[in-house]
C-alpha cells in the first residue's frame, strides 16, 4: 500500500451560530480523482480552504505524504505541492491576466509567465489573452485563468471547487483528459461538483458531506445520479413539470440593437434580433465571451447606449432607460456576478434586499424615506426560509453563505417582486442539485404565471431543461430561434462556432 498524498484526521471547524466542519476525515492516495459532494452549506468549500491554508480549523490534523503539516496560509500549500482552483475568484480586477498569475508563482519573469500562460492555453484549450485586464472579463474566462494559474504550479494536489460551472460541454471534456492525464502523472485531485454525471465519470472515490459531518465514502462509478442525490441530500430532487402553454403578447422586443464595445476586449454587438414573450422561457446558450455581458448590460439598463428604438419593454421604448426606471416597469434582472453585482458582500442579507427591492421603505411624503427595518429583516426571513437559504439569518452577510445559498436568495428575492420580465444569467451556477431543481421549478412557475423570462447560461441540460426556444450567441451576433424539439445538443453545440447553416429556415420554424 502507498503513502496516502492527504489525510485529514478529525477536522472541526465553527463559526457564530454554524459548524461548517464536524470531525471530518478523509483520504486521497497518489493519482486519484476524489470527489467530494454536499448540497449547499455542507462544508465542502471550508474543508478546501482549510487544507489550502486560507483557513485555520478548530481542531484536527492534516497530513501530506504521510507527515503533519501545519499549513499556515497559501504560500505554505504552495510550498507543500497543493493547488486551489476558488469558486469565487481571487483576481485582482484592475490587474492583467499574466499579472495575476505572475503574483502566485516564484523565480519567473512577466515574460516568462506570459510564455507558459499562452503554451497551457493552447495546450488545454482554455483560450485567454494574457494581456487582458482582468475587470474586462466574464466569470467563464475568469474561472480558465484560475486552472490556467494552478496548472502552471505542477501541483501534487490539485483542489478545484466547481471548474466546470461555467464551462461549454466541450471545454468540460478537453479539462477532463487535462486532469486524467495529471492523475496518470501522479497528481491526486481533490473535485468539487454538483454534477453527478461529472463525478461519476471522472472521480474513482467520493467523500459525502451533510451538515458539515462525513455520512458517507463510495466509488461514484458504482452509483447512480439517483444514489448520489441520496446520499447528498437524503432524497432525490423533483421532477421539472412542464405544462403546454401557448405564449400571450410580446413583452421584450429587441430590433436590430448593434453596440460597439465599451472596451478594447469588449464584444460588439451585431444587429441583435430577440423576442421573449409573455408565459414562455427563451434561452440564450454560448461560449463565455461572446458578447453575453455586453447584451446583459444593454437589456439590464447598465449601458444605456442603445440607439432609440432598439429595446422596447411592454409598449414603452427604454433603451436609454436605467435600470431603475426598467425595474418600475417590471424587469428584474439577476446577474452572473454573485458578489459585487448580485450582492453587496459586506452587507446584510435584509440590507441586500434594498438593491432592488423598496418596500421596506416609506414613501417621503409620509415619513421622510426611512427605512423600516423591522419590516426588511421579516422580509429577508421569509425568502430565507421559502428558498431554503442556510444563513444564520437575515443579519448574516452575504460573503458568509455559500455560493449557491447566496445564489438562491439572489434569485429569490427578483422572482418575489412578481416580474413582467425575468432576466438570469447562469441561473444555478454551483448550486446543489436540489438547490438547482428549486430554482429551475420557479422559473417554470413563473412562465406559468405570464412572466416572460430569458435565461442565459453555459450549462446546455439547464437549457435544454426550462426552456421553450433557444439561441445562441457567437461573436455578437445572434443566430435564429429554435424550437425546443427541434434542439439538438449537436446542433447548438456546431452554432456556438458561429455556424449556424440554414438560419432562414430554422426561423421560419420557431415562428
Amino acid at each position: 500500500m502507498s503513502t496516502p498524498r492527504l489525510q485529514l484526521q478529525g477536522i472541526t471547524k465553527a463559526y457564530p451560530g454554524v459548524i461548517a466542519n464536524s470531525e471530518v476525515s478523509l483520504t486521497v492516495m497518489p493519482g486519484e480523482i476524489h470527489a467530494v459532494l454536499g448540497e449547499n452549506g455542507a462544508g465542502k468549500s471550508t474543508l478546501m480552504k482549510i487544507i489550502y491554508g486560507s483557513v485555520k480549523p478548530d481542531a484536527g490534523q492534516v497530513m501530506l505524504n504521510g507527515q503533519v503539516v501545519q499549513i499556515r496560509n497559501p504560500k505554505d500549500a504552495r510550498a507543500n505541492g497543493i493547488s486551489m482552483v476558488f469558486q469565487h475568484f481571487n483576481l485582482f480586477d484592475t490587474m492583467t491576466v499574466a499579472e495575476n498569475v505572475w503574483l502566485g508563482l516564484t523565480r519567473s519573469t512577466l515574460a516568462q509567465v506570459t510564455a507558459s500562460i499562452i503554451g497551457k492555453a493552447t495546450e488545454y484549450g482554455l483560450d485567454i489573452d494574457p494581456a487582458r485586464p482582468v475587470h474586462t472579463l466574464s466569470v467563464g474566462e475568469m474561472q480558465r485563468v484560475e486552472i490556467i494559474r494552478a496548472l502552471l504550479t505542477r501541483p501534487e494536489l490539485l483542489i478545484l471547487d466547481e471548474p466546470t460551472s461555467v464551462l461549454t460541454p466541450q471545454a468540460v471534456e478537453k479539462l477532463f483528459v487535462v486532469l486524467k492525464q495529471l492523475s496518470s502523472e501522479g497528481c491526486s485531485i481533490l473535485y468539487i461538483s454538483h454534477k453527478l454525471h461529472e463525478i461519476r465519470e471522472l472521480c474513482t472515490a467520493c467523500t459525502v458531506l451533510r451538515g458539515g459531518k462525513v455520512t458517507g465514502v463510495c466509488n461514484p462509478q458504482q452509483e447512480s445520479n439517483a444514489s448520489l442525490s441520496r446520499l447528498m441530500i437524503g432524497a432525490e430532487p423533483a421532477l421539472l413539470e412542464r405544462t403546454a402553454k401557448l405564449p400571450g403578447a410580446t413583452v421584450l422586443d429587441v430590433k436590430g440593437l448593434s453596440l460597439a464595445r465599451e472596451d478594447q476586449f469588449g464584444v460588439d454587438l451585431e444587429n441583435i434580433d430577440l423576442q421573449v414573450r409573455g408565459g414562455e422561457v427563451v434561452g440564450i446558450a454560448g461560449v463565455s465571451g461572446n458578447g453575453q455581458k455586453e447584451l446583459l448590460y444593454a437589456l439590464s439598463g447598465e449601458d444605456c447606449r442603445s440607439p432609440r428604438g432598439c429595446i422596447q419593454l411592454g409598449a414603452v421604448d427604454v433603451s436609454h432607460m436605467h435600470p431603475g426606471g426598467r425595474r418600475k416597469l417590471g424587469l428584474h434582472f439577476v446577474p452572473e456576478e454573485r458578489l459585487g453585482r448580485g450582492a453587496v458582500p459586506t452587507l446584510s442579507l435584509a440590507h441586500n434586499l434594498l438593491l432592488t427591492r423598496n418596500e421596506s421603505i416609506s414613501m417621503p411624503r409620509f415619513a421622510g424615506g426611512w427605512i423600516r427595518v423591522r419590516q426588511l429583516e421579516t422580509h429577508a426571513a421569509r425568502l430565507i426560509k421559502e428558498y431554503k437559504v442556510k444563513a444564520s439569518g437575515p443579519m448574516a452577510v452575504a460573503r458568509s453563505l455559500s455560493g449557491g445559498n447566496l445564489q438562491k436568495f439572489i434569485v429569490g428575492r427578483e422572482i418575489d417582486a412578481k416580474p413582467k420580465l425575468f432576466i438570469v444569467s447562469q441561473p444555478t451556477w454551483g448550486v446543489d442539485v436540489g438547490a438547482a431543481a428549486q430554482i429551475r421549478g420557479e422559473i417554470l412557475a413563473l412562465r406559468d404565471a405570464g412572466c416572460a423570462v430569458l435565461v442565459v447560461s453555459e450549462e446546455l441540460d439547464e437549457l435544454f431543461e426550462v426552456c421553450d426556444r433557444m439561441h445562441v450567441l457567437a461573436r455578437g451576433k445572434l443566430s435564429p430561434s429554435v424550437p425546443m424539439a427541434e434542439a439538438t445538443v449537436e446542433k447548438i453545440g456546431a452554432w456556438m462556432s458561429g455556424l449556424w447553416g440554414n438560419a432562414a429556415e430554422v426561423q421560419d420554424g420557431a415562428a
